[in-house]
């Protein structure tokens, strides 16, 4: 596995991480403790060295496994966790000091550590980032020893802009993937100039890029993938990438011709590793096998040109005109 500089953090992190959402369970299923320790288990026998988490992933239940798991390590992963979520609205003016420390404690308590070493922003309303005391605040935990380092996860590539505007935001969390190229404009480029780190996440498109689903597909009716297509609950570019379901099927199709397989996922993941501006790629599993499906994208040969430049006549094709000015 290889591994990749974390920005300005100055973190080492594989370059295939584990997006923990859906860790032990999730998505409509009950969490299932010792299924989390096998995932996490058979991720760190591949040489994954970073978790992605949130203190509102299954109700803390995420963030007490990663804890729980890692405790007895001598050699501890990079774990990255959200802060945000739990506010009752997303309302700028409730992202207060005292409220942002309540959360850190928070996950400090379940990850059972000292210090938390990457906390982010949980997809806050674009106007916080014209809050300088928001990122003072988190400016002065650093101080206090509270976080090691801190960023952003973002749903608009404009707001990642903007957090850029201050010093302290040192990795940029966005989706990106065959079906969302839009980072790569400005975003992937403004960050390495400025030498934040980027970390992938929703690279499969919510499942819709491994490939296995078809018109007749059908989810739990607690999984977002049923309820929230048009954003009934949250952002719907958590859902797909924001790509109408059908729609992304007859892209799937054009992907699967490109590359003669009918499994996409390791396709998907190395044509993110591909762009140097990106530091990990989180994909999520619930299962160990998952872990393993997800890791052979580290084992495929580079994608060609031709095949980069076909993969971006697929997007324009079937999914900019509906996706691009949205994110």
């Amino acid at each position: 596995m290889k591994k990749r500089q974390l920005g300005k953090t100055g973190l080492m992190v594989s370059e295939v991480a584990l997006g923990t959402w859906q860790l032990g369970g999730g998505w409509g299923t009950p969490f299932n403790h010792e299924l989390a320790k096998e995932t996490l288990t058979e991720a760190t026998k591949n040489e994954v060295n970073c978790f992605d988490t949130a203190d509102v992933y299954s109700s803390g239940l995420s963030e007490e496994a990663i804890g729980q798991f890692t405790q007895s390590m001598d050699e501890k992963p990079v774990v990255i966790t959200k802060l945000g979520r739990r506010l009752e609205r997303q309302d700028k003016n409730l992202y207060t000091k005292e409220n942002m420390r309540e959360f850190i404690l928070g996950s400090i308590k379940r990850l059972k550590v000292s210090q938390l070493d990457l906390v982010l922003l949980h997809c806050p309303p674009s106007n916080l980032y014209d809050e300088p005391k928001v990122f003072e605040a988190l400016d002065s935990f650093k101080v206090e020893g509270l976080i090691k380092n801190y960023g952003v996860s973002i749903e608009k590539v404009e707001d990642g802009i903007k957090a850029m505007k201050y010093e302290g935001v040192s990795a940029i969390e966005v989706i990106f993937n065959m079906f969302r190229l839009k980072p790569l404009e400005k975003l992937f480029p403004m960050a390495k100039e400025k030498n934040v780190g980027i970390i992938v996440r929703v690279p499969l498109a919510s499942g819709l890029l491994t490939g296995k689903y078809t018109s007749k597909t059908t989810f739990n009716e607690k999984d977002h993938r049923t309820f929230n297509r048009d954003g009934q609950s949250f952002d719907k570019g958590e859902t797909f990438s924001g790509v109408d379901f059908d729609l992304g099927l007859k892209a799937v199709e054009a992907l699967k011709d490109l590359f003669q397989t009918d499994n996409l996922i390791p396709y998907a993941l190395k044509y993110i590793l591909m762009f140097d501006a990106v530091s990990t790629v989180i994909p999520g599993a619930s299962k160990p096998y998952q872990v393993k499906q997800n890791i052979e994208a580290i084992n495929l040969a580079p994608l060609s040109m031709d095949q980069m430049n076909q993969v971006k006549a697929i997007y324009d094709k079937y999914i900019k005109p509906s996706v691009h000015p949205l994110w």
